[in-house]
C-alpha cells in the first residue's frame, strides 16, 4: 500500500521489527536483495527465529512481491520457510457492504455542504486568493511543484526517510545512525551537582 510513498512500509517496518522494507525512494538493485537475504539467513541460524520483510507496492517494477517471495524462499531453504502476503484491500476492510457504501455517501455529502459553506462565508471578507473580496479563485501551484514529484504525488523531501538506519540496527546489521547536527549537541550540566566519579 501507500502507492509511491513508503511511509507505511518504513514506518510498519520500524513498528514491527522487519529486517527489510523495500521502497520506491531508496533504490535497491539484486545486490541489496541478496545482503538481505543473506543478513536473515545469518539471523535464522541464531536464536533468532523470525523474519519480516516488507515491500510497498510501487518500489520497483521489476522487483515484485512475487519475485522478492521466490528469492527468499529459494536462498533461505533450509534455514527457514517463507509465507507471503499483500495486505491491500484487506487491511482497508474488504469488499464494501450496502451500509459502507450508503454511509460514505452520507459523509461526503456532509463534506461537501460544509465545504460550500464555508466558501460561502469567505466571500466579501478578503480571504480570497485574488487579494480582495469577491469570488475565490484557487492559488496556483508552483510553490508545491517545485517540492514534489508530482507524477509520483510525494514530496521531494520527506522527515522520515531519516529513520531509515534505525531499521537496519534494530535488525541487527552492522550499521550505524549518524546525526548531522552532533556539533550543535552539548551535554547538559545543572549547577550546584558534582561530577560523578569515574568507575
Amino acid at each position: 500500500m501507500g502507492g509511491y510513498c513508503g511511509y507505511l512500509a518504513n514506518m510498519g517496518g520500524l513498528a514491527a521489527g522487519a529486517d527489510a522494507a523495500y521502497i520506491f525512494e531508496e533504490p535497491f538493485d539484486i545486490r541489496d536483495l541478496q545482503a538481505n537475504v543473506e543478513h536473515l539467513t545469518e539471523k535464522m541460524k541464531t536464536t533468532i527465529q523470525r523474519g519480516l520483510v516488507l515491500r510497498n507496492e510501487s518500489c520497483n517494477e521489476n522487483y515484485t512481491t512475487d519475485f522478492i517471495y521466490q528469492l527468499y524462499s529459494e536462498e533461505g531453504r533450509g534455514v527457514f520457510d517463507c509465507r507471503k502476503n499483500v495486505l491491500g484491500h484487506m487491511q482497508q476492510g474488504g469488499a464494501p457492504s450496502p451500509f459502507d457504501r450508503n454511509f460514505g455517501t452520507k459523509i461526503s455529502a456532509k463534506a461537501m455542504e460544509w465545504i460550500s459553506k464555508k466558501l460561502k462565508q469567505s466571500q466579501g471578507k478578503g480571504t480570497s486568493s485574488n487579494g480582495g473580496g469577491g469570488a475565490w479563485r484557487g492559488n496556483p501551484a508552483p510553490p508545491l511543484r517545485r517540492l514534489s514529484r508530482v507524477a509520483h504525488r510525494i514530496p521531494k523531501e520527506q522527515w522520515w526517510l531519516k529513520l531509515r538506519p534505525l531499521m537496519k540496527i534494530l535488525a541487527k546489521y552492522k550499521a550505524s545512525y549518524e546525526v548531522s547536527d552532533s556539533s550543535q549537541l552539548e551535554h547538559v550540566h545543572v549547577q550546584g551537582q558534582e561530577e560523578p566519579a569515574a568507575i
